[in-house]
């Protein structure tokens, strides 16, 4: 069935079944840096990468499996029965595999079809109808490079290819669990990530900054930011174990790398050796070792200062002259207690933290300094960037509420101290309330602060390998190195530690873009040719082990990797040859030999379909209505929620979700929006957009009636869809016939065809009698609903024009807007 055919019967269901039976049937027909990017010289690297020791054997076999093996560039085939098609040798390795099947490529898809499609995978976004007229009139031999060009050159490329990115490292702006709690410095490392996409830095710079930025960058308030990506996991700052927070934080940092950068759920040598990788157990946790000195906070002070910067100091420092007396009060009235409130913060952890937190500074060491920073940061201050003890308070607050609760629970105690006891906790209760309405107004924070990783001394933990993965049961100690399936014969790695910090880190990073390490660049651009063709050459993109696909074009796989290597690890230039590729131009028209002779598509003889993920369908929803507006980074937004979920959530929504009416915090691009863990935006969550619990490797695509329904019921899309057709009339100087084709162009990137026009018309009269018999049955008190943002009344009935906002509603929820062709 093709796109038109699917709009004409779906138009006509409308004329009579109803706008809403009609959209439901429409859903449930689902559709089956330039030309010369310069080559980047590789970051040198700070330190050393490898040693090798009498026992790292220097002739190791070298690895057979086609993950492992030494990049080469693959020869490209001499011989091809359609060698005209192929304008790359993209398209020639391409094309070998489907002369073997007997098959042909198919032609270029048509220009608005084409234009759509780049526009969607490139910057997540529809074109304008003028975008798309310029490039279907523009007859130069060189047209769609331009375009190509100009999208990679544009702002919203870092915007789609970075929030790829942010899946892997389960991008969140808050901490998960049960309080939730806020990380207001985290957006920091979302707009790193789109800055360096946008910017085209090297990936294998990329890579080191996030792993140990702030060890090889010293002082680099990028490089900091950058490891964000190891603070991301998910963390409950109040957790009892303190011991077992520390294991859970560095195995999520062990598991994250091997899921992102590796392409290996190596996790699962963490309990025993792996079933189908040669991981063992003890190379797991060699891996974690690199780790063992790893600090993860939330409130690092940020090193260069701007005007977002400045204005918070001047918001705290008129805060704190506000609050200099109650504070004070607080401050006389506590210090007394101090060694007893700090010592009941000690208890609530579990015994065996407790010694770190116990021992005298003198001898803390890695383990000591890890715990102590921990309680100190989450129990003590919560937030020093405030330059107030604020948390201490809190804690004071429950020392003062326990102790009077202990000592009425015993049966024989002095009643005079009591009352003594039960009075202090009053007269606290009273201060504390006070400072309270006054620490509600402190200015919010993500100004001064950074989430990120760092190391508090230049020794690491002692590592040990857990029987069953259990921290409690160590076994052998063991030391930093590389696993043996990687980079075999090269292990051990040549750590040097810095002035502040053990420097294993490092090593890790140089070690992960290494010229040895032939699997990490396989697994990125796998990564981007799935993100351009809905599947991998490795369809399973974070598995590259046993257990995981063969790749369908070993040998493209690898000439993309060298390509990619070779040009200085240019995500833009790997990028820019894929798309103009032959393979990436074609149509996507189904065809019925290649159905039965290749019915999942595998050897791209047309271009998979694709329904747009989460973020594409409301962004271009936005961009529909003219309302999509820029963001320049920042703390996230906070567009606004279904009502139900005010009605519905046992928790203080507006504390959670403090949204504005604020343009860019209504209809800012989605990756600006804020992510909170234990309230995932519904339209997100609707659409299969990515989980922050873990890394998200692959956008599944469902097709659920809750995806209609949200699209149909949806407040905000219904206020977007009366918005869209204002501005459509408002375009067309008020012609209804002039409003369709310009409906169908901002929708579709194309005009009505005469069946589509006139299914249109007949909608239109048909809803229209529908609306004004509604206003009969109602007496006259119907509330119709009308164009939004039309600078002068049209000669139309309100019911003609309710009738339109309607029809660009139904339009907007059809499967040729929610796919990309």
């Amino acid at each position: 069935m093709t796109r038109r055919t699917r709009f004409v019967t779906a138009l006509g269901l409308a004329s009579s079944l109803g706008l809403a039976t009609a959209v439901a049937a429409a859903d449930d027909m689902k559709a089956a840096a330039g030309a010369a990017v310069a080559a980047k010289p590789t970051t040198p690297i700070p330190h050393g990468v490898f040693q090798k020791p009498a026992d790292d054997k220097p002739t190791a076999k070298l690895p057979s499996n086609w993950a492992y093996r030494p990049l080469e560039a693959p020869a490209l085939p001499a011989t091809l029965k359609q060698a005209k098609w192929a304008r790359t040798p993209v398209d020639k390795l391409v094309l070998a595999k489907l002369d073997k099947k007997g098959l042909k490529p198919s032609a270029d898809a048509d220009r608005a079809t084409l234009i759509r499609r780049v526009y969607l995978d490139v910057t997540g976004v529809i074109p304008t109808p003028e975008d798309v007229a310029a490039f279907v009139n523009d007859t130069s031999p060189q047209a769609y490079e331009k375009v190509v060009d100009k999208l990679l050159a544009s702002p919203q490329y870092g915007e789609r290819i970075g929030r790829r990115w942010l899946d892997l490292a389960r991008y969140a702006d808050t901490q998960g669990f049960q309080d939730d709690e806020s990380r207001p410095g985290m957006w920091r490392y979302r707009d790193y990530v789109i800055k360096s996409f946008n910017d085209d830095k090297p990936y294998d710079q990329f890579i080191r900054e996030q792993i140990a930025g702030d060890e090889l960058w010293p002082g680099k308030q990028e490089a900091l930011i950058a490891t964000g990506f190891l603070r991301g996991y998910p963390d409950a700052p109040d957790h009892r174990d303190l011991l077992e927070k520390r294991y859970n934080a560095i195995t999520d940092m062990t598991d994250t790398v091997g899921t992102a950068i590796l392409g290996h759920p190596i996790e699962c040598a963490r309990c025993h050796d792996h079933k189908f990788d040669k991981v063992s157990q003890k190379e797991y946790f060699q891996l974690q070792a690199f780790f063992a000195n790893t600090l993860p906070s939330d409130n690092l002070p940020v090193i260069d200062k701007g005007e977002r910067e400045r204005k918070f100091e001047a918001d705290y420092a008129a805060w704190e002259a506000a609050t200099v007396d109650i504070r004070s009060r607080l401050s006389a009235f506590v210090e007394p207690y101090r060694d007893e409130i700090v010592n009941y913060g000690h208890e609530r952890f579990y015994e065996d933290g407790r010694v770190s937190l116990k021992k005298p500074r003198s001898e803390w060491k890695s383990l000591d300094r890890w715990l102590n920073y921990r309680f100190d940061q989450y129990v003590t201050r919560n937030n020093p960037n405030y330059g107030f003890d604020v948390s201490f308070f809190a804690a004071a607050n429950g020392y003062f509420n326990n102790r009077l609760e202990v000592a009425a629970a015993e049966p024989n105690f002095d009643k005079a101290k009591l009352a003594d006891i039960k009075a202090r906790k009053e007269a606290f209760g009273k201060l504390y309330a006070e400072f309270r309405k006054q620490r509600d107004k402190l200015p919010p924070q993500g100004a001064t602060i950074v989430s990120a990783v760092f190391e508090n001394g230049t020794d690491a933990a002692s590592q040990f390998i857990y029987a069953g993965g259990d921290h409690h049961r160590p076994v052998d100690e063991v030391q930093p190195a590389f696993p043996a399936l990687f980079t075999p014969g090269k292990t051990q790695p040549a750590i040097t530690p810095t002035d502040h910090s053990s420097g294993r880190r490092s090593a890790l990073a140089n070690w992960l873009a290494s010229a040895d390490n032939a699997v990490v660049p396989r697994v990125f651009v796998n990564r981007l040719w799935a993100h351009y063709f809905e599947n991998g050459i490795v369809s399973t993109v974070s598995d590259f082990g046993r257990a995981g696909q063969k790749p369908t074009h070993p040998e493209l796989l690898d000439y993309l990797a060298k390509r990619f290597v070779d040009s200085g690890w240019s995500t833009k230039a790997i990028t820019r040859e894929i798309l103009l590729s032959s393979v990436y131009r074609q149509s996507s028209a189904e065809r019925q030999d290649v159905a039965a002779a290749d019915p999942y598509n595998k050897l791209l003889a047309q271009f998979p379909r694709k329904r747009l993920d989460a973020e594409q369908v409301r962004d271009s929803l936005l961009a529909a209505a003219g309302l999509l507006t820029p963001k320049d980074g920042g703390p996230g937004a906070f567009p606004r929620l279904p009502k139900v979920i005010y009605e519905a959530s046992a928790r203080n929504v507006p504390d959670f979700w403090p949204q504005t009416d604020k343009a860019e915090d209504r209809y800012s691009r989605s990756i600006y929006m804020y992510v909170r863990r234990s309230l995932p935006y519904p339209m997100m969550e609707t659409f299969n957009g990515a989980s922050p619990q873990a890394a998200h490797s692959r956008r599944e695509v469902t097709t659920t009636p809750q995806q209609s329904l949200t699209l149909f019921n949806n407040e905000e899309v219904f206020e977007w869809s009366k918005t869209l057709a204002g501005r459509v009339y408002r375009d067309s100087a008020s012609n209804e016939d002039a409003a369709l084709t310009r409906l169908y162009r901002v929708l579709y990137s194309r005009a009505p065809d005469a069946q589509e026009r006139a299914l249109a018309k007949q909608f239109l009269s048909h809803h229209e009698q529908i609306i004004a018999q509604q206003i009969t049955n109602e007496g006259g008190k119907f509330a119709v609903a009308i164009p939004v943002g039309l600078k002068e009344a049209p000669q139309v009935s309100p019911t003609r024009l309710a009738a339109f906002v309607d029809l660009a509603h139904a339009l907007a929820n059809s499967n040729e807007f929610i796919y990309r062709f």
